[in-house]
């Protein structure tokens, strides 16, 4: 949950539009710059190159240099104890004489030879031209090279280590900083009280000790993601008042083997310095997961980087005051060895917050906000069920845009409503321009899905009802704003969901006389809800309350990593067909019938949306009332 703290009155500075970015930027400081810079390594690079293999003498046989000597095509010879150097009468594409090298075989006429030949002849001691042919033809070139690539690498951050990213990765928030604690974490209230006991450890840990008891060495907080893991081990920090290392899985791991283990143990070597403090690794599962076989006879980087940290959890005292907290939103699949006593004692599930939980929360995001009379956060988190903290402070964020966008110098509920709008459906396409047609068949298939929620008894109350197009296909929605909230269905609720979700397909059906493709998620899900209660719920008349399929899912990612094994025979697998079936045609037979009933109010309705694209639940129930009351009369 994070805290988006900003004023909606602040003014900003004006941003000129024809500026360039970079245009405060100086030369070398600017991307093309850095552009330059590889264009002249990479000539630079290819220039000494190819000056080195040309530089470099030509090896000729010891016959082939007594043969061009007798030829007189010998100038100039260089004699050492080990080799003969020397220039030919040929030049090269550079007009200049062409080198050689040979090994001289002990000829004591060898001197006379190059006499007889006009050979210019030079003795030189030995070791007295390998130091300065070493020093200008290779440390000079690459030691200016090495230079130029390391100025280029410090630009791009670390130098080689950073270019590698071998360097240390963990961070400590410095005590200057603004601290975090229980104050910022709205909602997770369960989570807290299990933290606070932590904290008074940290604070001092001889309170345990002294009856012969022990700090848990790890606390792991598992739940979906946004609900605020991150948050809440940064406020245990802030709490205690102690330091904070941070680092998350995925950074342990790179390309060099042994790189994860070395950081582990440089991250555990650096609390027991700094103690009492907490470790907080996020994204746990990144080196937590389960260890399978050995591969290819060894283990990869991501095993040794687990190996590592066992042994850390293992090898530390409990009583120096470190405390190592993890968060993960997949605790199914991690190892077994990290979640047993001794390591990660106390396991902390961070759920979604519940209704009174989620209005805390939207009060902590808006309290820095200009909010106007009318804006009833009690009605927002009502209309948000499910959302976790993040996507609560995204609303708000969002609700400020909108009064922004409308030069509001207070933020309205409607600003809430149209964010709300936005993070379930999507923009608004205005440019998507439904042709008349089409925008009378959505009418009627949003007046279907809503007059049958009006209809069956347990559905929840009809919102809002739109017919503008939003997001990605969706081309209008029917939104249904609960009373409480509800952790469990019965079997009526959900052959009433399976009605309402096939409402929209019965009114094309019933009104304009075919059906279209814009029923294909309403019968996915529909189709999805009878199969759960027929294979996963026991609410299947025939087959009983035996579950079929082995169903795998991760707890906290729902629809993600879904995995089934089929344990039933074929004849089975008929009958739950035939079930699933049945329930999704009584669920359309059901629709269609209360279509057929209600067809005064699905006319008025449907002609309302087509007026006026957007109409509130208060509207449908006055349209209601107005019809089917005068046709009582």
């Amino acid at each position: 949950m994070k805290d988006n703290r900003f004023s909606i009155g602040e003014k900003k500075p004006d941003i000129e539009i024809n500026k360039p970015a970079n245009s405060g930027q100086k030369f070398w400081q600017r991307p093309d710059f850095t552009l330059l810079l590889y264009v002249l390594f990479m000539i630079a690079s290819m220039y000494l190159w190819k000056g080195a293999a040309a530089g470099s003498p030509e090896r000729l046989d010891w016959s082939d240099f007594l043969a061009r000597l007798n030829k007189n095509e010998v100038t100039e010879v260089y004699v050492t104890d080990r080799y003969l150097m020397g220039k030919l009468t040929e030049q090269d594409e550079k007009l200049r004489p062409r080198t050689f090298v040979t090994v001289p075989l002990k000829d004591p006429e060898l001197a006379k030879k190059l006499e007889q030949h006009n050979v210019k002849i030079s003795v030189r001691p030995p070791g007295s031209d390998w130091l300065s042919k070493f020093i200008f033809n290779w440390v000079l070139p690459f030691g200016l090279l090495f230079l130029l690539w390391g100025w280029m690498m410090k630009r791009m951050g670390g130098g080689a280590a950073g270019m590698l990213n071998l360097g240390n990765k963990v961070r400590i928030h410095p005590d200057t900083g603004e601290k975090v604690t229980f104050d910022d974490v709205a909602g997770a209230d369960e989570a807290k009280q299990e933290l606070a006991e932590i904290i008074e450890f940290l604070k001092d840990p001889s309170i345990i000790t002294r009856i012969g008891g022990r700090m848990p060495k790890g606390v792991l907080l598992a739940g979906p993601p946004g609900t605020g893991k991150t948050l809440l081990a940064r406020a245990v920090a802030g709490e205690a008042e102690v330091p904070f290392f941070n680092i998350s899985g995925s950074e342990f791991i790179e390309m060099f083997v042994g790189v994860g283990a070395a950081r582990v143990r440089d991250l555990f070597l650096q609390a027991r310095e700094k103690a009492p403090c907490i470790i907080f690794i996020d994204e746990l599962d990144a080196i937590g997961r389960q260890r399978g076989g050995m591969v290819m006879g060894g283990h990869d980087e991501r095993e040794q980087t687990l190996n590592q940290l066992l042994t850390e959890m293992d090898g530390f005292d409990s009583t120096t005051g470190v405390v190592v907290m993890a968060a993960t939103n997949r605790p199914e699949i991690l190892d077994k060895a990290l979640l047993r006593a001794g390591r990660f004692d106390r396991q902390i599930v961070v759920d979604k917050p519940d209704l009174e939980a989620r209005e805390a929360i939207l009060k902590l995001h808006t309290r820095k906000m200009k909010l106007a009379s009318d804006v009833d956060l009690h009605v927002v988190a009502l209309r948000t069920p499910g959302f976790v903290g993040a996507d609560l402070a995204n609303i708000a964020n969002e609700a400020a845009i909108q009064a922004i966008r409308h030069h509001r110098e207070e933020i309205t509920m409607e600003d809430f409503e149209a964010a709300i709008d936005r993070v379930i459906a999507g923009p608004e396409k205005k440019h998507r321009a439904l042709g008349e047609e089409e925008k009378r068949r959505v009418a009627w298939h949003e007046t279907g899905h809503t007059i049958v929620a009006k209809t069956v008894p347990t559905a929840e109350p009809v919102h809002k009802v739109s017919i503008i197009p939003r997001g990605i296909g969706a081309l209008g929605f029917t939104l249904q704003l609960p009373v409480e909230e509800k952790f469990l269905s019965t079997k009526e609720e959900l052959k009433d969901q399976i009605a309402i979700l096939l409402g929209g397909r019965a009114a094309e059906e019933s009104v304009l006389g075919s059906i279209s493709s814009g029923a294909s998620n309403d019968l996915e899900k529909a189709t999805e809800i009878a199969r759960s209660m027929i294979t996963r719920l026991g609410m299947s008349e025939k087959l009983g309350p035996p579950t079929w399929g082995k169903r795998q899912e991760l707890q906290f990612l729902q629809g993600q990593g879904v995995t089934e094994e089929r344990n039933y025979s074929e004849e089975t697998a008929r009958e739950i067909d035939a079930e699933v079936k049945d329930l999704v045609e009584q669920g359309h037979d059901r629709a269609l019938e209360i279509i057929k009933q209600r067809r005064a109010a699905v006319d008025a309705i449907a002609k309302q949306l087509l007026q006026k694209e957007v109409i509130s639940g208060e509207e449908v129930d006055e349209i209601i009332a107005a019809v089917e009351g005068a046709s009582n009369q």
